[in-house]
């Protein structure tokens, strides 16, 4: 079995490695996750990384950060408390979910890497077929991946695709979290998504918490798993310290 991707792409070129930002779960302060963010091995950011990508080594990229991702996370020893580690992914870059999964299950036996321990989150970046993506989803939920939308609220991948798949996961746009604490349409917006989400049986995760105020309007909605540079920043190569904010308000008052 084989894909266009793998038999006709370019390679990609520039050499890239990945930094970990975590998701934690503040209510029992735990990691739940680390997001693998991709950076350039001379120090590039992520948008100077992913300028470099085109249609044709859009392929190439997408292994690449794979395998990066899955052969640092086992050198840092990512699951040892029982953390996983979340994954981006291109859906336009697979071509045949089981073809192009070839070398990502190949990292994960070379590693040990725990595949039950593997999320795929996406966000769609440009309009696509729906059915090309469920494809996707479904064939990463029977090989005993999770799967989850990134960016919810901000993207294409909304409540048409939620409708017709509902991920392991589903992770809240920043825009809806910056000021929530400050802006009570914000906060009905984001109320009523967890409700639905609760429903329906996804975890949230809310992104992009700067603030001990947001992080606290999150909590009092019943928001467990959060990301943002309030609890901790990327770290490239290496798994960064969580700050919790309980802990944080309380060196302050004391301070």
């Amino acid at each position: 079995m084989s894909c266009v991707g793998c038999k006709d792409g370019a390679g990609f070129d520039l050499p890239i490695t990945m930094a970990f930002q975590p998701i934690v779960d503040v209510a029992n302060q735990t990691v739940f996750a680390y997001e693998a963010l991709v950076r350039g091995k001379d120090g590039q950011g992520a948008d100077q990384v992913l300028s470099q990508v085109s249609p044709d080594n859009r392929y190439a990229f997408d292994q690449v950060c794979r395998t990066t991702a899955i052969d640092l996370a086992a050198g840092l020893d990512m699951t040892a408390d029982g953390a996983s580690l979340s994954i981006n992914f291109l859906p336009n870059a697979v071509y045949e979910p089981r073809a192009c999964i070839r070398a990502t299950l190949a990292a994960a036996m070379r590693t040990n890497f725990p595949l039950n321990r593997i999320i795929f989150e996406f966000t769609e970046s440009e309009a696509m077929d729906a059915a090309h993506i469920l494809n996707i989803l479904r064939a990463y939920r029977a090989m005993g991946f999770k799967t989850a939308i990134d960016d919810f609220g901000a993207g294409y991948a909304g409540l048409g695709l939620l409708a017709l798949f509902q991920p392991d996961i589903v992770k809240l746009d920043m825009a809806l979290i910056r000021d929530i604490d400050t802006d009570p349409v914000k906060r009905t917006i984001v109320r009523n998504t967890l409700n639905m989400l609760r429903d329906l049986g996804v975890e949230p995760v809310c992104e992009g918490v700067e603030t001990l105020a947001e992080h606290d309007v999150l909590r009092d909605l019943g928001v467990t798993l959060m990301q943002g540079y309030l609890l901790a920043k990327p770290a490239v190569e290496a798994l960064s310290p969580v700050s919790w904010p309980r802990e944080a308000a309380s060196l302050a008052r004391t301070a």
